[in-house]
């Protein structure tokens, strides 16, 4: 018999808490998000996680150590080779990824991909750096205008992003080079997880805004996923946020866009109170690691996990008997770190069920699949031969 008849994993998008073993070779040394983070605002009010064991894990100031019997926590490191958001994902589902996808962070890319899109294209690209998507707007939309050019950037992500006028370029035009630029990247040389169309509206600098009219181009998972085989089987995955696009689309049975962290816990709460699904809800929360870790605001990176802890409460005082909410990351930002990039950390996992009568802290695991395992298990599945992770018994006993 099933345990839990829906299972949310919510992935509060680079929360680290501590340096993995490896960190030396991603030069991330004493990179800690949590601790970091609370250190530097003077300390965290996040009593809902707290309630569920997260002071347990890590000395992240304003939390503390409380018995949590509805509720098991542990620490998960990394197998994977890199620390993007497709690689903890699908690490999540199961997969390991040996090798990392390519950033071009630092850098911007190759002149050689830029004159090949170009060429290909007809279009002249400027730009080529990483930048926050509103801000290269500014600095470049005018002259996209007026030019008729191609604004591409980067981010801390394996990503290729082409910003254009929607009036001046065109939508057909923009999704054009993106398949082309698609193409291009897919060689590994410039290997890269996405390519997305950015379009935009409006007259100056003042007024630019990115319409929904967004397109992503990501590579699919690497193999069989935890999605795929629940979809298989005629479970539901329901996925908020950027899940749909960073899976590809596969094993997904129903997908919301959200527009911020809060907008994609509404989303949330809004299923739990509405839909007798039975299944996975995966759900990506993204403005901590786009807003405030990229940008290396501690403060808002603190503001914005209160604010989520007030709604993790407000998800869970809806939830039914048989459900069992995750809380977790996909890897670290730690705000307070060097340069913009992620920071290679382990994460934590929270989860809780009103059914729970016996939660603790749990040691350690070697991998974020153990996730991905334990949803296979709660619904009686079976693992393919290449899936990794097993799953935590401890939760069924």
């Amino acid at each position: 018999m099933k345990k839990f008849k829906r299972i949310f994993v919510i992935v509060i998008d680079s929360v680290g808490i501590g340096e993995m073993p490896d960190a030396k070779l991603f030069n991330d040394e004493g990179a800690n998000t949590l601790v970091n983070t609370s250190i530097a605002v003077g300390g965290l009010h996040v009593p809902v996680m707290n309630s569920l064991g997260l002071g347990d894990l890590a000395p992240i100031v304003g939390t503390s150590i409380v018995k949590h019997p509805q509720a098991y926590s542990l620490r998960l490191r990394e197998t994977s080779a890199g620390k993007d958001t497709m690689t903890g994902h699908w690490e999540m589902m199961g997969i390991k990824t040996t090798t990392p996808f390519q950033t071009f962070t630092e850098t911007g890319f190759p002149l050689s991909l830029i004159k090949e899109l170009e060429e290909k294209t007809g279009y002249k690209v400027i730009g080529n750096k990483a930048a926050s998507g509103t801000e290269i707007l500014v600095e470049l939309g005018e002259q996209q205008m007026q030019e008729n050019s191609l604004i591409v950037y980067t981010s801390a992500d394996s990503v290729l992003q082409i910003a254009a006028h929607e009036e001046v370029t065109g939508l057909d035009e923009l999704y054009r080079a993106c398949d082309i630029a698609r193409e291009i990247t897919m060689k590994p040389e410039y290997f890269v997880g996405r390519v997305i169309a950015r379009p935009y509206v409006g007259t100056n600098k003042t007024n630019f805004k990115r319409t929904p009219n967004r397109h992503d181009l990501a590579v699919s998972p690497s193999d069989t996923t935890t999605m795929d085989i629940l979809k298989e089987n005629n479970f539901s995955v329901y996925a908020i946020g950027k899940i749909n696009d960073i899976f590809n689309t596969r094993g997904v049975t129903e997908f919301e866009k959200t527009v911020s962290n809060k907008d994609g816990m509404e989303k949330t709460i809004n299923v739990a109170k509405t839909n007798p699904l039975t299944g996975l809800v995966y759900v990506n929360l993204v403005e901590f690691d786009s807003e405030y870790g990229h940008r290396r605001n501690p403060k808002g990176y603190a503001k914005a996990l209160e604010e989520f802890d007030v709604q993790l409460g407000e998800l869970l005082e809806v939830i039914n008997e048989d459900d069992l909410v995750m809380v977790t990351a996909d890897h670290g930002n730690d705000p307070t770190h060097h340069g913009t990039d992620h920071t290679r950390e382990k994460v934590p996992l929270l989860m809780y069920s009103k059914a729970f009568k016996n939660g603790r802290t749990l040691e350690e695991k070697e991998t974020f699949a153990v996730i991905g395992a334990t949803i296979l298990h709660n619904f009686n599945l079976e693992k393919t031969p290449n899936h990794i992770g097993e799953p935590l018994i401890e939760i069924f006993n």
